[in-house]
C-alpha cells in the first residue's frame, strides 16, 4: 500500500499549526473518538495530513508527515483504547483552504471532512489531496 493522506484537526487556541512549526515535532494526543482511533492506527510512517484548523478559522493550513506511528496515548488512563502519532510539519499551504471553500467544490462532497464533520482525524483521498492542494496555490475568491 502505497502513501495514506489524511486531514488531522485540532483547535487553534488549543494547539495551533504556529505552535507544531515551533515545536518542530508534536504528537497527536487527546482523540477520543473510536473512529479518529482506528484512522490514527493505521497510519504509517511517511503518510500526510492536513492540518485543519477547527472551530476559530475552520480552515486546511499546512501539511504535515507522520513521524512515528500509533502508540498509547500518554494523556489517556493506563490500559485504555486510546492512541497517538507523531507528526513534523512539512511545510505551510501558499493560502488556506477553508470549510466553506470545501463544501462548494463538489469534487470534495465525499470527503470525511463534509461526510463526517465531527470525526477529528480522517481519511484524504489521492484525488481529494491533489485538489485541496491544487486549491491552496491561490487565494479563494
Amino acid at each position: 500500500m502505497g502513501k495514506q493522506y489524511w486531514l488531522m484537526k485540532s483547535e487553534p487556541d488549543a494547539y495551533a499549526w504556529e505552535q507544531l512549526v515551533r515545536d518542530g515535532t508534536g504528537m497527536w494526543d487527546g482523540v477520543r473518538n473510536h473512529s479518529a482511533k482506528l484512522n490514527l492506527k493505521a497510519m504509517k510512517v511517511g503518510d500526510e495530513a492536513l492540518f485543519y484548523h477547527s472551530n476559530i478559522g475552520k480552515e486546511c493550513v499546512g501539511i504535515m508527515r507522520i513521524t512515528e506511528e500509533s502508540f498509547p496515548d500518554p494523556t489517556a488512563d493506563e490500559g485504555s483504547p486510546w492512541v497517538v502519532v507523531r507528526v513534523a510539519p512539512v511545510r505551510a499551504l501558499k493560502h488556506p483552504v477553508t470549510l466553506a471553500a470545501i463544501k462548494a467544490d463538489p469534487k470534495l462532497a465525499d470527503m470525511d471532512l463534509i461526510r463526517l464533520s465531527r470525526l477529528s482525524v480522517g481519511r484524504v483521498t489521492p484525488d481529494e489531496w491533489k485538489h485541496i492542494l491544487k486549491k491552496s496555490e491561490k487565494p479563494e475568491g
